[in-house]
């Protein structure tokens, strides 16, 4: 049996000026553009998305599974979190299934914050573990989860065949518990 999601509580806001908080339904049109505006064949395994855009949000992806940070009331980057499994002996473990920073908020920590917030938040609704998947080859994500204290926890080998290349799926995942 599934446990009913909770809604994001986690609201931060760093030294930086950046804030975290919950996403609201009205944020739906400007995630999905930032969703377009930052994809990339370094993190990405479906294909560039083209127009008719469908909504950012939908049954699998509501706005209560996301985080997003602002820079002066303007969206800079959101964080999906989500469940890995709807199974009830997994429900302490919480996934991070999407994460993105707009280009002009690169370096400024943005990725940092949302991760810290998802964390904060994991622990909030009860949750012991974080986990997600990165690309092989995005050596900045995986650089910046490691600081963030997530290990390698399996590696699916050429998982992916991505620009003709292939590319490993590589599994990552720290304890939150007390």
């Amino acid at each position: 049996m599934a446990v009913p999601h909770e809604s994001p509580q986690t609201q931060i806001k760093t030294p930086t000026g950046i804030r975290i908080r919950p996403a609201l339904a009205e944020d739906g049109e400007t995630l999905g553009e930032l969703d377009r505006a930052t994809w990339s064949p370094l993190h990405a395994v479906q294909p560039a998305p083209t127009p008719p855009y469908g909504p950012f949000f939908d049954d699998r992806s509501r706005p209560e599974d996301h985080l997003v940070a602002e820079d002066g009331g303007v969206v800079v980057g959101y964080l999906k979190l989500g469940r890995p499994t709807p199974l009830a002996c997994n429900t302490h473990v919480r996934q991070i299934q999407g994460l993105a920073v707009s280009a002009h908020a690169r370096g400024r920590g943005v990725a940092r914050a949302l991760l810290r917030a998802a964390m904060a938040e994991t622990v909030r609704q009860g949750g012991r573990r974080i986990t997600l998947r990165v690309l092989g080859h995005n050596a900045p994500a995986r650089a910046l989860y490691a600081s963030e204290g997530f290990a390698v926890e399996g590696v699916l080998p050429e998982e992916f065949l991505l620009d003709g290349r292939y590319v490993d799926d590589v599994f990552m995942g720290r304890s939150l518990a007390p």
